[in-house]
Parts: structure tokens; C-alpha cells; sequence
């Protein structure tokens, strides 16, 4: 029987410098094109774009279901892909990971003068301020060239509208933006009435999303944050469909009365708790 008293004590963890180097070394020896992975070595900025956008998904994923232990997963993952862009654009000459951090540390620096410097006053106005100044002086056109065509939609438009609100393009307040939402509907009930063709319907039905955006916007809410809430909420209560009907020994399509009665179930259990 082993002595726990005499047990050799577990390895310290490694120091971030320690275990950031190991990482950067690890992503050298990948894109070696002499002994590195082939899949590795062959990817650029454009082919591991997709990636990183995925792990950012990954890392809010495990934020909202409260897994730290993913969390620490997903973060190392979106950590991977910061570092393998990095390692492209060394291999390029253009910068290298030191420049990157140097970057991020300068501007959150210049950011926080109540911290760094000599002045006191800061809220969410000024930060907004110094980033619009930011973007100003690297601008090579209008307000709204810096805004990612990457973003998901929802979060792209209610950027976009910001962007504009800020040289005065915006609705004085909420109700207007709601009076919009209903003429909206109204042309796309138009077109369907008419059996218009899929363009004309994507396209009301794109302008109903851009409104809706606006009006979280107003309310201080991101569209895109309440509709993952929203399809969290819609799989918890299909579930609950499934799980009730499998009781029951039923599957496949059921009628639709039996489905809504289930539905309900689900959100008057979730009212309780």
C-alpha cells in the first residue's frame, strides 16, 4: 500500500509565460514546413477565419450554460486560433504575437486614463467617444466601413444603426421605431398575399429583422442576445415535448392540439420553479 504522506506532490502549473511560450513554440513546430502538420502548414488567414469565429461561439456557449470547466476548453481553443493567426502573419513578416499583445495593452491604456493617467471622470459615453476618435483616425471612408461583415446579422444590424445614431441618423425614441415595425409587416403581408417571389420575401422579411433589431437598440437590449435566450427557452420546452410523448410510448408526427397542450405544460412547469 502507497504512503500518501510519502506521495510525490503533484507538478506545479506552469507560469503563464511558461505555458504562452510552450503554446507559441507548439504552433511554430505545426507550420514547419519540414516537419510540421501538412494540414496546418497549408492553411491561411481566409481558411481559419471560420474556425475562429466558431471557437468565439464556443466560448459564449459555455458562458451561458455556466461550465466553467468547458469555459477554460473553449477559451483555450480561441486562444489557439489568436495565436495561429498570429503565427501566419509572423511567417509573412506583417507582426508577430508580441505585437499583438503590445497593441491591445497600448489601447486599453490610452482607453483608461482614470486608471492610467490624471483623469477621474469615466463612463460608457467617453468610452464610446475615445473608440469613435480611434476609428476616425485609421477611417479610409464613411462610419460604417469598420463594421464586421462577419457579425451575425441580428448584432451587425444593431451596430450598423448605432454607427449612424452617432451623426444623427436615429429615431428620436422608441415609438416610432415600433409604428415602423408595424408597417413592416404590413408590406410583407402585402407580398405574401400577393405570392410575390422568395426575393421580394427575403427582402420584407429582412427589413422586419432590421426594425426588430432597432428596437432592441431603443430598449437597450441586443436582438441577438434575446434570441438566444429565446432558442434556449424554445429547445428547453421541446424537449420537455419529447420527453412527455416518449413517456407515453409515442413517436413521430403528432396532432398539433396534443403538441400545444404539452407546450404548455412546459412553460407552466417552468413558471413554478
Amino acid at each position: 500500500m502507497s504512503d500518501p504522506e510519502n506521495a510525490p506532490a503533484p507538478p506545479s502549473p506552469p507560469t503563464p509565460e511558461a505555458a504562452l511560450a510552450a503554446l507559441l513554440a507548439l504552433m511554430a513546430r505545426l507550420r514547419s514546413k519540414a516537419d510540421g502538420c501538412p494540414w496546418d502548414v497549408e492553411q491561411t488567414f481566409d481558411t481559419i477565419a471560420p474556425y475562429t469565429i466558431e471557437e468565439a461561439y464556443e466560448v459564449a456557449d459555455a458562458i451561458a450554460r455556466g461550465d466553467r470547466a468547458d469555459l477554460r476548453e473553449e477559451l483555450g481553443d480561441l486562444l489557439f486560433q489568436v495565436v495561429f493567426h498570429a503565427r501566419i502573419a509572423e511567417e509573412e513578416g506583417a507582426f508577430a504575437f508580441a505585437d499583438i499583445a503590445d497593441s491591445i495593452t497600448r489601447k486599453m491604456v490610452a482607453r483608461h486614463p482614470h486608471v492610467f493617467g490624471d483623469a477621474t471622470a469615466h463612463d460608457a459615453a467617453r468610452w464610446e467617444d475615445m473608440k469613435a476618435g480611434e476609428r476616425a483616425a485609421k477611417a479610409k471612408g464613411g462610419v460604417l466601413d469598420d463594421v464586421p461583415l462577419a457579425l451575425p446579422a441580428l448584432l451587425r444590424a444593431a451596430k450598423l444603426q448605432k454607427r449612424a445614431a452617432r451623426i444623427g441618423f436615429d429615431w428620436p425614441d422608441l415609438m416610432p421605431v415600433l409604428d415602423k415595425l408595424e408597417e413592416e409587416i404590413g408590406e410583407l403581408k402585402a407580398e405574401i398575399a400577393a405570392g410575390s417571389p422568395k426575393a421580394r420575401l427575403e427582402d420584407e422579411l429582412g427589413d422586419v429583422l432590421f426594425v426588430i433589431a432597432n428596437i432592441g437598440r431603443h430598449l437597450g437590449v441586443e436582438a441577438e442576445t434575446a434570441l438566444r435566450s429565446t432558442n434556449a427557452k424554445f429547445e428547453r420546452r421541446f424537449r420537455h415535448i419529447e420527453a412527455r410523448l416518449a413517456a407515453r410510448g409515442l413517436g413521430g408526427r403528432q396532432p398539433l392540439d396534443l403538441l400545444d397542450a404539452l407546450w404548455d405544460e412546459a412553460k407552466a412547469a417552468e413558471k413554478r420553479t
